[in-house]
């Protein structure tokens, strides 16, 4: 219900503002289960592909989106999930699995389930590495995947950025991707990398996109390091200048102290000469 609430609000909005292209929408099933793998630029994403799309749409969602704390926080997590999003922990081990799992519910009832291969937001535009989990999803379902490519929703809201720019932006969906070739083998990992690898290719030839062959999280984390790493020999620096203006400071005063002394010795033996005389 609120689900649909929000949609008839936000869809005319974004059509409005933004005016979104959309191009493939025939490759989207009228019914029956289906994987949307979609890049992921903006955090803008999760509200333009839904919103553009007749059937309803469930997305995996960092779990930080619904442990906000304060008002901000619960009026947050009552948002996504009205709009239909399943909080997702993304530390690995039995909490993939659990996120697993929920996806799979989701298809098991016929629905449209969305994922982010990449696991994150690019952190500079460019196409990074998949996670095997949506291979595993794909093949345990049996739902065909669907790549789908947002462009240019990094320059309405790049990270960090709470109102969007109007601008337009673009939507492309490719053709369904089978897998069933691979029916029975979802714990062969090799099966399981070569599914994800062509479902990122299909990405990369549908956006455009450079592609990394990295995961974007341990690409932010070498972004997140290096910045600290600058940050910390700029301290550096500023403290070494710092320590070398007041060394600098201290011996003129040093300096002037000696004249000042000097000058007050040669009026005292000046006025003892004078005395003497």
């Amino acid at each position: 219900m609120f689900y649909r609430l929000m949609k008839a609000i936000i869809a005319p909005l974004l059509r409005l503002f933004f005016r979104p292209t959309v191009e493939g929408k025939e490759h989207v099933p009228d019914r029956g289960p289906a994987i949307l793998a979609s890049n992921h630029l903006s955090f803008s994403d999760s509200f333009f592909l839904p919103a553009m799309l007749p059937r309803r749409v469930t997305f995996l969602a960092k779990m930080d989106y619904f442990t906000g704390r304060g008002v901000k926080g619960r009026l947050t997590a009552a948002f996504f999930k009205g709009v239909g999003q399943l909080p997702v922990d993304r530390t690995g081990g039995s909490a993939s699995e659990a996120a697993l799992n929920a996806g799979l519910k989701v298809l098991k009832h016929d629905q449209l389930l969305g994922i982010y291969p990449e696991g994150t937001r690019s952190p500079d535009g460019r196409l990074y590495r998949g996670k095997t989990g949506i291979a595993r999803m794909a093949l345990e379902s049996g739902a065909p995947v669907i790549p789908v490519v947002m462009i240019d929703t990094e320059k309405i809201q790049p990270p960090g950025k709470v109102i969007p720019k109007v601008m337009r932006v673009g939507i492309k969906i490719g053709e369904p991707l089978d897998f069933s070739r691979y029916e029975g083998m979802e714990d062969d990992r090799f099966i399981l990398r070569s599914i994800t690898d062509e479902i990122m290719y299909a990405l990369m030839e549908l956006s455009g996109q450079e592609y990394v062959d990295v995961y974007a999280a341990d690409a932010k984390k070498a972004v997140a390091e290096a910045r600290k790493q600058i940050a910390a020999a700029e301290k550096a620096e500023k403290a070494e200048k710092t320590e070398k203006t007041e060394k600098t400071e201290k011996a003129e005063k040093a300096e002037k102290a000696a004249h000042k002394g000097g000058d007050k010795a040669d009026d005292k033996a000046e006025k003892k000469d004078d005395t003497s005389a």
